[in-house]
């Protein structure tokens, strides 16, 4: 099938259940994501700030950018006039960073924390307690110019269903203790983006309401040479 016709298909599945659909386009050409973007695709996601920045010169200035992969510090001065989520906030260190580039624009920058739920080390994330500790901070209470969502997670990658599953329900678990602990009132963190290409179906079934599809879309990746994030 074709861009189009992916993105009308999931669509059809998502849009009925208020499941977000977010285009993973890194390593994609900017005239695949306008042909997504011809299709009714707005919220696309990208893994290396160079890459964001390149394709959001040359693409409609109405597309929400969300930052997916992980984000150095030094970096997000590039990104913070147009971004429109940071979904892979894993320390205080870089929140402060956000909120400080976000108040030189004039913006409100939306976050979501990652939170490490895999069985890989080569995954990025705070940890439960981590994640406890950093919303309770004084520190995080300063920061006007950012605002928490919710949370993000990566499943291991396994053809373990169950461990998938597992992992998935307990971030969902997590991710409604902190809704009724610190942000009972907060109508904002409403956001549990949790589901790649591999395995969106299993985080929709526990709960995920954001899915990041890159090759459901687009086809296999080819990988392309870009400069590091």
């Amino acid at each position: 099938m074709s861009i189009a016709e992916n993105i009308k298909s999931l669509k059809k599945e998502t849009v009925p259940i208020n499941v977000t659909l977010i285009a993973v386009s890194k390593t994609k050409p900017a005239e695949e994501l306008q042909e997504a973007y011809d299709a009714g695709q707005r919220l696309f996601g990208e893994n290396m700030v160079q890459e964001l920045v390149e394709k959001y010169e040359q693409l409609p200035k109405d597309i929400k950018w969300h930052l997916i992969g992980h984000l150095q510090s030094n970096k997000v001065k590039y990104i913070a006039p147009f971004i429109s989520m940071i979904q892979s906030v894993d320390s205080l260190k870089l929140l402060q960073e956000i909120n400080k580039h976000a108040e030189k624009n004039k913006r409100v920058i939306d976050c979501l924390l990652q939170i490490y739920i895999a069985d890989e080390e080569t995954k990025y994330g705070l940890g439960f307690d981590e994640a406890i500790e950093l919303i309770r901070s004084e520190e995080i209470a300063a920061l006007k110019n950012i605002c928490i969502r919710g949370l993000m997670g990566i499943a291991t990658n396994t053809d373990n269903e169950k461990q998938i599953k597992d992992e998935y329900y307990e971030l969902r678990t997590f991710f409604d203790g902190m809704k009724q602990s610190f942000f009972r009132k907060d109508t904002a963190f409403d956001t549990l983006s949790m589901g790649m290409s591999s395995d969106y179906k299993l985080a929709i079934e526990q709960g995920s309401n954001m899915v990041r599809l890159g090759s459901t879309i687009f086809g296999k990746r080819i990988i392309k040479h870009f400069k590091n994030n």
